[in-house]
């Protein structure tokens, strides 16, 4: 199995994909726990849900669950958000906080993993961002995730609609905040700006606008497009294509600023 699947396009555009895999190999699928083998914390159908919405953008998707590794975390698995709840580079929970495996990955474990799947995936979202930079002298990366609107464990209350994170203004220029959190604001719907998640690890160790990388973060809440948080988790329809308006509206928008924010 290819870790990592890569789709080149003309745009200056780039989305990443980090948690819409559901693969896992088989001795890993065979340690996880009933509760494990959900993947209740998969970001459910976002690859379905941008697929076309901008012609010629680039796409960057891991195939494997981030339960096998969290392909938006650190190497080094130091803490993106210090003094909250949160998961790990190999989680050893569920976003509810509760065990996941049957054998917990080890230190010789997680070294495999790094070298068989997160460093695949990040070396070809490098060399995409590379690749699109080159030719268009600037790249704006949009990573592309989604979560339960209600985890305690996580949050309290019901997470905002959209969920935008620039690690609070310093992983892209200020008019790509902007336009991003204007088009969500226009929308009617709830939206925040650096919330309670301000951008992953790929955000904030990507965007570098002074170099002419600009990286952006949207977090959609669930209910925003699946019929039930729950299994099946569901895609639906009338839902996801009411959001697909708004998300075409931010990408073609994207696409239009890069030569404003061309380094």
């Amino acid at each position: 199995m290819i870790p990592v699947e890569v789709a080149p396009g003309d745009s200056p555009v780039i989305l990443g994909l980090p948690h819409t895999g559901t693969w896992l190999p088989d001795d890993i699928r065979a340690r996880l726990n009933a509760r494990g083998q959900v993947l209740a914390d998969t970001d459910w159908h976002i690859h379905r849900l941008y697929d076309g919405l901008l012609p010629g953008a680039t796409t960057v998707r891991a195939v494997f669950h981030r339960y096998v590794i969290d392909a938006n975390r650190g190497a080094d698995d130091a803490s993106l958000y210090p003094g909250q709840n949160t998961t790990g580079l190999v989680p050893l929970t569920d976003f509810d906080g509760q065990p996941i495996w049957e054998s917990e990955p080890d230190a010789t474990d997680i070294a495999h993993r790094k070298q068989q799947f997160h460093a695949p995936y990040h070396a070809a979202l490098a060399a995409e961002i590379a690749r699109v930079r080159a030719r268009h002298g600037v790249a704006i990366l949009y990573d592309c995730h989604s979560i339960r609107s209600h985890i305690p464990f996580l949050f309290d209350g019901t997470l905002p609609d959209f969920n935008i994170g620039t690690n609070s203004g310093a992983s892209c220029d200020p008019r790509i905040e902007g336009a991003v959190h204007d088009l969500c604001a226009a929308t009617g719907r709830s939206h925040v700006l650096n919330g309670r998640f301000k951008g992953g690890w790929t955000t904030r160790h990507y965007g570098q606008p002074g170099s002419g990388v600009h990286a952006i973060q949207m977090e959609l809440a669930q209910s925003t497009h699946l019929a039930t948080e729950a299994p099946p988790f569901a895609y639906d329809e009338d839902k996801a294509g009411a959001l697909r308006v708004t998300l075409r509206a931010i990408l073609e928008r994207l696409a239009a600023l890069a030569p404003e924010v061309r380094a």
